[in-house]
């Protein structure tokens, strides 16, 4: 167990709890409990609490850094735990776990991954850097890392990334260079200066110099994105036709979702005429709206809704599981249109859930004492092509594949096959009506940021909704009802009938991943790192 110095013990049983309250805040800060909005200043304000109690001081002694381990560790577990406490529902209602083992397992993996913040505050106090606008860049590259090993390590879990707070705020404008993780470091370091500022500080021109430059920067890169998705830029020829959508939201209860005798003849029953009766170019299904193996359908149930869409001008992708026991089962997405009549569509869940669709090593016992239909599924590829139609490349992603933008980052590599619009398929009425909901739509949106295409979300229960290559939501059902939205979507693409280009993040993670981010945070430490040495050469 990490111990704070003695003397600054009392200091510390003081400034847990106000760590712990910010870190809720920043949790709220994501999607506003109620409204589901995104509050920018919010997350500002709940890190700059956290960097006010670890911030160096001229005036006082560094904090230790086992200090900073305890705050900063305190901070991301208030967060994390605050941000995805849902999780209890699924465990608890759905899968029959018993409610304090429901709870001690939320708040364990919180803290699991809390330890990466803990760890980065404690290195940021142990390093101590001399200069405030040191500090700064430290504490956003060492934040930097702390999100990137959150979202990457142990099958990754991004959820709640401090970024997808800036939807709506002036840093969205960076999404489309450094993505949610570069706005997550850039939130980091201003925060870190701003708390550090004192009132001699006001008549130094070196400060001013800085934020004006931070200003300009800002102000450029809005110009810039302003110009890359309204009006700069003039098309080759006028853009293909906008794509008319009805995305089916079946609100098929959870509890019998795939119970037999409730839940799976009313979705088949219920998808079957929604894809019969629809009348727009593209038709989307949720994640398993088929909630049945295509063997173990009626038979001809599958092939009628293939021959519907085999001739004419529409085109269906719906969720479905396949396989069998021999190959594998994946949870996968089916296309039909006339193009595909010899062989239809299809994706395959790259990205799996793990307890949901694969079992860890050495945690069989755990999802054993739950009543989920649990299984080890076989992975998709990273990369696989687009549904081609009517003049767009639709390119799907399952659940919360939408979290990992480096992995549908991997579709832009080749501009002429890039993605023209984004097609989610999710279902997350294991979470019940819940803030989860708003804070995965805040998600689809980053993405329609980072790579200025239109995000398009069909869900079971919410939130089904249409995004813009602006991240706007200009289309959306009310969730926990059956119902079909309809609307249209102007796909974004670099081919003969658009002149826009991909956006620099989607160019940079198409080749390099997450690399250039990792570099950036890995310099910063090692340049820490130097400048100690050199502070401590010259002291002697």
């Amino acid at each position: 167990m990490l111990r704070a110095h003695p003397a600054a013990g009392r200091s510390l049983v003081t400034q847990i709890p106000v760590a712990l309250v910010a870190g809720l805040a920043q949790a709220a800060s994501l999607a506003w409990p109620g409204s589901g909005h995104a509050l920018w200043w919010l997350q500002l304000a709940s890190l700059a609490v956290l960097a006010w109690l670890v911030r160096p001081a001229a005036s006082s002694p560094s904090v230790s850094w086992g200090r900073g381990a305890w705050i900063g560790g305190m901070f991301a577990t208030a967060w994390l735990s605050g941000t995805f406490w849902w999780l209890f529902i699924s465990m608890y209602q759905y899968g029959g776990l018993a409610a304090p083992l429901a709870a001690a397992a939320v708040l364990g993996l919180a803290a699991f991954l809390a330890t990466y913040y803990a760890a980065a505050v404690a290195l940021f106090c142990r390093l101590a850097p001399v200069g405030k606008a040191r500090s700064a860049l430290l504490f956003g590259a060492l934040w930097l890392l702390a999100e990137l090993a959150r979202g990457v390590w142990w099958t990754g879990f991004p959820w709640g990334a401090g970024g997808y707070a800036h939807v709506d705020g002036p840093l969205a404008v960076l999404a489309r260079y450094v993505g949610v993780y570069g706005i997550s470091a850039v939130a980091a370091m201003l925060v870190m200066l701003a708390v550090q500022v004192r009132r001699d500080d006001l008549r130094s021109a070196r400060l001013w110099g800085l934020l004006l430059a931070v200003g300009v920067a800002l102000a450029a890169a809005t110009m810039d994105r302003f110009c890359a998705v309204d009006m700069c830029h003039t098309p080759v020829q006028p853009p293909a036709p906008a794509l008319s959508l009805e995305l089916l939201q079946g609100n098929i209860a959870q509890d019998e979702k795939f119970q037999s005798g409730s839940g799976v003849p009313v979705a088949l029953a219920w998808y079957a005429q929604a894809l019969r009766d629809a009348r727009a170019d593209l038709v989307v299904a949720p994640e398993t709206a088929i909630p049945l193996l295509p063997q173990q359908l009626i038979p001809g149930y599958l092939d009628g809704i293939e021959q519907r869409y085999a001739h004419g001008q529409q085109a269906a992708l719906l969720g479905i599981p396949l396989g069998d026991e021999t190959l594998g089962y994946t949870n996968s997405a089916v296309g039909f249109s006339p193009a595909t009549v010899n062989e239809p569509y299809r994706y395959d869940k790259h990205h799996l859930v793990p307890f949901g669709e694969f079992i860890p090593p050495f945690f069989r016992w755990f999802t054993e004492m739950m009543n989920i239909p649990l299984g080890d599924f076989n992975r998709g590829a990273v990369g696989q092509p687009s549904l081609v139609w009517a003049g767009q490349r639709v390119a799907p992603n399952i659940c919360y594949e939408d979290l990992f933008g480096e992995e549908l980052g991997a579709r832009f590599r080749d501009p002429a096959k890039a993605p023209t619009v984004f097609v989610n398929l999710s279902n997350i009425g294991w979470f019940g009506d819940t803030v989860a909901i708003d804070q995965h739509l805040q998600i689809s949106r980053m993405r329609a940021l980072e790579f200025e295409r239109p995000m398009v979300r069909a869900t079971n229960t919410g939130a089904t909704a249409i995004i813009d290559h602006r991240g706007v939501v200009t289309h959306q059902l009310a969730r926990y009802t059956r119902g079909v939205l309809r609307g249209e979507v102007q796909g974004r693409g670099l081919d003969a009938q658009s002149g826009w280009a991909i956006t620099p993040y989607a160019w940079w993670v198409s080749r390099w991943g997450l690399g250039p981010l990792w570099g950036f945070g890995g310099l910063a430490l090692v340049w820490a790192l130097v400048a100690i040495r050199l502070r401590a050469a010259r002291g002697n």
